[in-house]
């Protein structure tokens, strides 16, 4: 795997992270998981900028928003008890869908 596909994941991890102690933050009234919040998204940004070096901004935010937003919609469900209905579902079942377009056949995914 690329280097560049690594920093990606990672970035993605430190997102979600960051998005799991926002919910604990408790809008930021706790210390703890308030800077766990900055420190999360501050390195997921570093490593998205690392992966800029060599993919275009568009498809790196695309890969790196879509897969955060269906990895914190399964930490929800399992941290936090959230459910989502079934247009939720087949939203997010699309936004993976796209992922899998751009990653497989789009010639835009390397600069």
């Amino acid at each position: 795997m690329p280097v560049h596909y690594i920093y990606l994941i990672v970035a993605v991890i430190a997102e979600t992270i960051g998005t799991t102690a926002l919910q604990a933050s408790q809008q930021f009234s706790r210390l703890l998981p308030s800077l766990i919040v900055l420190f999360a998204y501050g390195f997921s940004f570093y490593m998205m900028g690392l992966t800029f070096k060599v993919m275009p901004v568009g498809i790196v935010y695309a890969i790196w928003s879509g897969l955060g937003i269906v990895t914190i919609a399964a930490i929800g469900y399992a941290v936090f008890g959230q459910r989502l209905d079934l247009p939720a579902i087949l939203g997010m079942s699309l936004i993976l869908i796209g992922i899998l377009i751009i990653h497989l056949y789009s010639d835009s995914s390397h600069h």
